[in-house]
């Protein structure tokens, strides 16, 4: 049985139909059929793959991965470090020839392929580490990207409080002989007593009542604390009813996901808009420092920023687009997509610092003097400290907010816990794939323990060092080049081109094969250049805590070389040199998944050899089932496998 379709085809320049088919032959026992891909492969072709229920999902999903916590806690800060105002012009330069290439290149090779980051290395067998690697960049920092989730949902609990209960110094936890209210000016009472030992509610119920962080973690980190060891089995929870059935559960909720803190950054911004003082926050937040793009480490800043906002690098953007149709056009979402990101951040840090404004004129002092740091000193003390001097309904403020910031983290867990369910589901498809998603939710829970302890912030600074940090530059460089300067520019553009209809112009082709590859490996030189050793604010880490980190880097690494050997050692090819030249090329399962796409790739791209020897598979598979079916005595035999039209 056969059946056909017509496909327009690109042949030697011009549009012409080409019938495309595809067959089953008949199970060996004469029980039901296999499809049999373009390369005559008994049960490759037509893989059952889930795909997103609507384009808007996948554009929204990619939204909410984007758009995370750094866009909100990170970004204000690093704008407001590295030049205020004028950070913004290297942050836009990064973005238009780094950010939106690689989400563009990214995305083309997930869509393409049909396959995760692993997986899709069929295109460069030798480089299928990279893709190991960033599973295991991308396990590192889920693990902890989910305790900081828990920390959200702790804060969104502790907001119902009659009193928000940091507003206060509560003898439970506080050191009453140096903890002040919040509305209290810091800074200028120290002066008065000449010392710094004074400390704010908000920082000590943050560090002493919700942490109970340690001093150092030289005598251990402790044992989890129970109050955070819920919140986050409620954040792994969540997170496995998003994921369970795949991208057809974590697409609705990307409806959520995408467009709730929108809702709550425009109420933050206008309600803080209207408070005193807070033009003085914006302005400070925007006042240009123009000497500053003159420092490396801004550009540097700049890089990180659009990188890790992006999640570039990570292999969650090739699992989304492995997801989508064929033909969806990915180029429109790439630019959609990091525009989108580039105006969040912008909103952000208008609406953290209009607030931040005002706390400022509340104190009678100056904005700098009210910033306690970026991360989670922004989101877990300066903020909540500017939410308690809000006059009118602060809870329904903290609520907002603390809501706001779980569901933005929601959206960018979901889609890293989402690219190492497709890895496993990928090289094991016989497994469930809500096994999969609880298995792997399970074992992140009892990974995040370690951060809930009195020393988790320690660890948590650790493991985004060395294993989120800049072993993505790495991987992303890597993958860069050997899709770009190994399978070649000129046959990726191809593929887009067979894929989408359009061909990347001269723009992205220089960013992916010159910009990107050259930029990021200075990048990467620059960050080892300017390595200092690691602390946690002004504490060091003892030593086996460290050579841990570098274990943690070598876990990430050591896939390149192994993945190298084993495609020399797979090779089907005789002779090392051989076998080493082709496993840098592409093997035998790279193409599009589906077989119909397949077929017209493979005449799109002059392979039609290949197809020549399906139509001999096709035959002998035919001959011998009818031959089993004969010697069986039993049944009509199947009709002849139709030949393909040659034109």
């Amino acid at each position: 049985m056969a059946s056909q379709y017509t496909e327009m085809s690109e042949a030697n320049g011009k549009q012409t139909k080409e019938p495309i088919t595809t067959a089953q032959t008949p199970d060996m026992n004469g029980k039901g059929a296999k499809n049999v891909d373009a390369e005559g492969n008994a049960g490759a072709a037509d893989q059952e793959r889930d795909q997103w229920s609507s384009p808007i999902e996948f554009l929204l999903s990619c939204v909410a991965m984007s758009v995370g916590l750094g866009n909100v806690w990170r970004f204000p800060f690093t704008a407001y470090e590295n030049g205020g105002g004028a950070f913004l012009i290297p942050y836009l330069v990064v973005l238009l020839f780094i950010g939106k290439p690689l989400y563009f290149m990214e995305l083309a090779m997930g869509q393409f392929s049909s396959y995760g980051c692993v997986r899709v290395w069929n295109v460069v067998p030798a480089a299928r580490g990279v893709g190991y690697g960033q599973m295991i960049g991308t396990a590192s920092v889920v693990s902890y990207y989910v305790a900081l989730m828990a920390l959200t949902v702790f804060y969104f609990f502790a907001s119902f409080s009659a009193v928000l209960p940091w507003t206060y110094c509560d003898p439970s936890w506080a050191d009453m002989s140096h903890c002040v209210d919040p509305t209290t000016n810091i800074s200028e009472l120290n002066h008065t007593h000449g010392d710094d030992s004074l400390i704010g509610s908000t920082e000590m119920y943050f560090m002493r009542n919700v942490l109970k962080e340690l001093p150092n973690i030289d005598d251990g980190i402790g044992a989890p604390e129970w109050r955070l060891t819920l919140c986050l089995a409620f954040s792994w929870i969540v997170l496995f009813l998003t994921l369970v059935k795949g991208v057809q559960s974590s697409g609705k909720v990307a409806y959520f996901t995408a467009l709730f803190p929108y809702v709550v950054l425009i109420t933050l911004l206008v309600r803080g808009l209207t408070l005193p003082g807070a033009m003085d926050g914006v302005l400070f937040y925007l006042e240009p420092q123009w000497h500053e793009l003159l420092n490396p480490k801004v550009w540097y800043a700049a890089v990180t920023q659009c990188f890790f906002s992006l999640s570039t690098g990570f292999g969650a953007l090739i699992m989304f687009s492995s997801y989508n149709g064929f033909k969806h056009p990915v180029a429109r979402d790439a630019t959609i997509i990091s525009i989108t990101d580039m105006l969040t951040s912008f909103l952000a840090g208008f609406t953290i610092f209009a607030i931040l404004g005002n706390l400022a004129h509340e104190l009678d002092t100056t904005v700098d003097q009210v910033i306690k740091g970026g991360g989670t000193s922004l989101a877990f003390i300066s903020y909540p400290q500017a939410l308690a001097n809000f006059h009118t309904l602060p809870q329904l403020f903290a609520v907002l907010f603390f809501l706001m910031l779980f569901t933005l983290g929601v959206g960018s867990a979901t889609a890293l816990t989402g690219c190492i369910i497709t890895v496993v589901c990928d090289n094991f498809p016989n497994w469930a794939r809500w096994k999969v998603s609880a298995g792997i939710c399970i074992a992140g829970f009892l990974i995040g323990l370690i951060y809930v302890t009195p020393g988790g912030q320690f660890l948590l600074n650790l493991v985004d060092y060395f294993g989120g940090g800049f072993i993505i530059f790495v991987l992303a460089t890597l993958e860069t080049i050997a899709i770009h300067w190994v399978y070649g520019i000129n046959r990726f553009c191809d593929d887009i081109q067979f894929m989408i209809g359009q061909r990347p112009n001269i723009y992205w082709r220089f960013c992916w094969a010159v910009f990107i590859p050259i930029s990021l490996i200075a990048i990467f030189i620059y960050s080892l250049v300017k390595m200092e050793p690691l602390l946690y604010g002004d504490v060091g880490y003892p030593d086996i805590a460290i050579n841990c980190g570098w274990v943690l880097t070598g876990c990430a690494l050591v896939p390149l070389p192994v993945c190298f050997i084993h495609a020399i050692y797979e090779s089907p090819h005789s002779g090392l040199m051989n076998k080493i030249r082709h496993s840098f090329q592409p093997n035998r399962q790279w193409g599009p998944m589906r077989s119909l796409d397949r077929e017209a790739w493979l005449i799109h791209t002059g392979q039609e050899e290949r197809l020549h020897g399906t139509q001999a598979n096709l035959n002998a598979a035919f001959a011998a089932s009818t031959a089993e079916l004969d010697t069986a005595g039993g049944g009509d035999a199947p009709a002849e496998p139709e030949t393909r039209t040659q034109l």
